[in-house]
């Protein structure tokens, strides 16, 4: 019978496992909050992933259970794991990708490189932090932030006191003075075996990705090492199980410095579809069932993927101007409604030259930028 793997949440990532399952000869079962979500296509069942009663009937018969993002509460994968439901990654390993408080404790537990941070309970104590910091700190909610929100950037302790009304701890971190983001990607079997791919650079606008170089300029040696031997002790040290992104600083004064961790397929890997001998949405599949992983060579010297924010609101309509001007160019569209400043597709290209390979997919993605 053919393997089933069971996806909480409807969105892009769980869109973009649907291709590589069907190759794989996987049954793909996806559990979104709506009909209409991204991977409609595979969507077996609807409802709140924090509900335990629906996730369980969903989930039932499943050879594994993975998600499409972070959020389901521990309570609720614990009850799968209870009731003999394989959960990959595991909740003790996603539980430093859902708190980023645990999180900083955890990897400072391990020596790992991460900037100078706090849990601070309230203004006085977010203050004291603030002046011992040069008078500036980037302060974030544990739990629930992504793509910029629950993010803040303060000179004044006050700027977060409606935060502080929630009656929990902030992370509170020293503003990092960076060169550039990197992030290395990879996947690890539940037996332990883990592949790597390159590690790329990302190019961040308010907060969320806006386009991906892979692999990295000038990341050949130290970089690159040092890079792989974080994310590899993460992946160990943490159970993971399935995709891992660890997004990294690269300082001013040359060292890395951990920023966050994803425990799914990110948006720094999805250059891999095209670029990539195993893209990671099927070396997710792979890990998550404890199959052999894919190689992960690249199929040009540059890959460069550029999410496309949203703008134009008839998308298809510029299909064939985007086709005829960029035929080189893969696009991936996530069926989602267009608004300006939405992540709605990225593009990809690949090629020799840096520079040509970063104007063809900056020009396909114009199209739909508007």
């Amino acid at each position: 019978m053919a393997p089933v793997v069971a996806v909480i949440g409807g969105g892009q990532l769980a869109r973009m496992m649907i291709a590589p399952a069907v190759e794989l000869g996987i049954e793909l079962r996806v559990f979104a909050e709506d009909a209409s979500d991204s991977a409609q296509l595979a969507v077996t069942a609807t409802g709140d992933y924090r509900d335990a009663d629906q996730v369980m009937r969903f989930a039932e018969g499943a050879d594994v259970v993975t998600f499409d993002h972070e959020h389901v509460p521990q309570a609720v994968l614990r009850e799968l794991v209870r009731r003999g439901i394989p959960v990959q990654p595991s909740p003790d390993a996603l539980l430093y990708a859902q708190d980023k408080l645990l999180m900083r404790e955890r990897l400072s537990a391990l020596g790992l490189p991460v900037p100078d941070w706090a849990a601070v309970g309230d203004t006085r104590e977010l203050a004291a932090f603030i002046a011992a910091h040069a008078g500036r700190a980037v302060v974030k909610t544990p739990r629930g932030g992504y793509d910029g929100k629950g993010v803040r950037v303060v000179s004044d302790a006050d700027d977060v006191a409606d935060w502080f009304t929630l009656g929990e701890s902030l992370l509170a971190e020293e503003v990092v003075t960076f060169r550039r983001e990197l992030s290395q990607v990879l996947a690890r079997r539940p037996s332990g075996e883990i592949a790597l791919w390159p590690v790329v650079e990302s190019i961040q606008r308010d907060g969320v990705c806006a386009e991906v170089i892979a692999p990295a300029p000038r990341s050949m040696g130290r970089i690159a090492d040092v890079a792989a031997d974080v994310a590899i002790t993460i992946a160990e040290q943490l159970g993971v199980a399935g995709v891992l992104a660890v997004e990294l600083f690269e300082t001013t004064d040359e060292r890395l410095l951990v920023n966050e961790l994803a425990m799914r397929p990110h948006n720094s890997g999805h250059w891999s579809i095209d670029g990539s001998t195993t893209s990671q949405f099927e070396q997710h599949l792979r890990a998550v069932l404890d199959l052999p992983l894919g190689g992960t060579g690249v199929r040009d010297a540059w890959s460069v993927m550029v999410n496309v924010l949203g703008g134009v609101p008839d998308l298809a309509g510029q299909f064939a101007r985007a086709f005829a001007d960029q035929p080189d160019v893969k696009l991936h569209f996530y069926g989602k409604q267009s608004r300006p400043g939405r992540k709605v597709g990225h593009v990809t290209a690949g090629g020799d030259e840096l520079d040509d390979v970063v104007f063809r997919a900056r020009a396909a993605a114009a199209f739909f930028e508007g």
